[in-house]
């Protein structure tokens, strides 16, 4: 699939330029010659002579970019000063910070807030310790937990390349939905190191997001945490994609009148994220699925299953299929992807059945090309956010953490997450819903409150909550 210009990869270019009259419309041509697009063009500097302009352009990747810059600086007359990558420039020092809710202006604040003061609140806790929830930041924080093996489709790039990414998601679970997140990103990739690091920081926390570890491990360490620890442990890779996905498909299938129980699913990937959704799709009430991976249909008679494959090949494939994914796809209702970039031909999508659902959900290559599948099927969705219907996890986790927190949360049930996906779906009403917008928009004002509320609800009535 051809790459277009996205602000992920968006440099400012200042340029001195003759005053003349063409001089930006030979800019914009240029750039739009060279496969870029010009965002914004603002004049620094004008005199008689000469113009200094910072011209915005989005290009499609890194060596795009720069090749775009090359085009600008062999325009006669034309001088690049400066080149600014905006991505970078947004991540210098960081994306978050830590400031204090309380004032210290004397010498009486500071006597309450740190030392004589503070060791009445601590002998406080030592006598009650579940009074943390309601005198330290434990209420409203969260811990997002990685070691690097799984970074976004990078890899294994570690705990410092991580960090960003965990930055990143910090930012992320503030502004949506107010909560405190520390990234913590471990130098160990040994699943008990991990295990132990996560329980000797528990105490500070509310809650453990676990991000981007790689399969099969991140399923051990997430079920010892939640064996070990009172407070919710919540894998965004397996359970957020999960949620988004369930919400996504109820609404495609409002689009194309089938319901969950009657359609015939056609899965790729049985890794972390594809055994979580499919999990979660057959406790909503999905029936026939066969999942795929690079062998294959997943099924009882393969010899290389391993424990989790086993489940799959158990619960899945009931009219054991034992040929490849286009095959599977043949008279599918539905497609979800969660494997490489394109790996479908556009016949595999018109051999589905009629109205069917497609989500190519590989990134930032999608498994076949939505405008490709588009053609023969009615609803698509990828993972991307140039094109319609995008499945981002940002959809779920704030939303599921604020619930978890304002119940004051143990733990993380199935019946919680499809509580979540049942109210991200709800989020678009009957006289919006349509082909292109089956998921609302990450801004959308009702999302985060829709998925807390429902979450905070599911978790008291399962009993799951803190007293303190």
């Amino acid at each position: 699939m051809a790459s277009v210009p996205s602000v992920s990869y968006s440099n400012t270019v200042r340029l001195d330029v003759p005053a003349q009259g063409q001089v930006m419309s030979r800019l914009t041509t240029a750039v739009e010659q060279a496969g870029g697009i010009v965002t914004a063009l603002d004049v620094i500097e004008s005199g008689r002579e000469a113009l200094t302009v910072d011209v915005t352009i989005a290009a499609s990747d890194t060596a795009h970019a720069e090749s775009v810059v090359d085009v600008l600086r062999a325009l006669e007359g034309v001088r690049v000063r400066k080149v600014s990558d905006r991505t970078f420039l947004m991540h210098l020092g960081g994306k978050i910070e830590v400031n204090s809710k309380v004032p210290i202006r004397n010498r009486d604040d500071l006597s309450m807030v740190y030392t004589p003061g503070v060791a009445r609140v601590s002998t406080a806790l030592a006598e009650n310790p579940d009074d943390a929830r309601r005198l330290t930041i434990k209420r409203n924080t969260i811990a997002v937990v990685t070691d690097g093996s799984a970074v976004l489709g990078l890899g294994n790039l570690g705990a410092v390349a991580a960090l960003p990414v965990m930055e990143g998601k910090a930012a992320l679970f503030k502004r949506f939905a107010g909560i405190d997140a520390f990234p913590l990103c471990l130098d160990t990739q040994d699943s008990d190191e991990i295990v132990r690091t996560v329980q000797l920081i528990a105490p500070v926390f509310a809650g453990i997001n676990l991000e981007d570890i790689s399969a099969p491990r991140c399923f051990e360490i997430e079920a010892r945490l939640r064996e070990l620890l009172d407070i919710p442990v919540f894998h965004d890779d397996q359970h957020g994609t999960a949620i988004v996905v369930l919400a996504a498909l109820t609404n495609a299938l409002r689009v194309v009148g089938k319901e969950l129980g009657a359609v015939r699913i056609a899965m790729s990937g049985a890794g972390a994220a594809g055994s979580a959704i499919l999990a979660l799709l057959l406790a909503a009430g999905v029936r026939d699925v066969v999942v795929c991976d690079e062998h294959g249909a997943v099924h009882g008679g393969r010899t290389d299953l391993t424990e989790r494959m086993r489940w799959i090949a158990d619960n899945t494939n009931q009219g054991g299929y034992t040929g490849d994914l286009r095959g599977a796809m043949e008279g599918a209702d539905v497609f979800v992807g969660v494997s490489a970039g394109g790996i479908l031909r556009e016949e595999d999508v018109a051999r589905m059945g009629e109205d069917a659902v497609v989500f190519a959900l590989a990134n930032p290559v999608p498994e076949i090309d939505p405008d490709i599948a588009s053609r023969h099927a009615t609803v698509v969705a990828t993972g991307r956010s140039d094109f319609p219907n995008q499945i981002n996890n940002v959809l779920a986790f704030p939303g599921v953490f604020r619930g978890l927190l304002d119940a004051r949360s143990h733990s993380v049930s199935t019946e919680l997450l499809l509580a979540a996906a049942t109210a991200l779906a709800g989020v678009v009403g009957d006289d919006e819903l349509n082909p292109t917008y089956i998921v609302p928009s990450v801004f959308h004002s009702d999302v985060v409150g829709a998925v807390a509320g429902a979450v905070a609800r599911a978790a008291r009535e399962s009993a799951s909550v803190a007293t303190g």
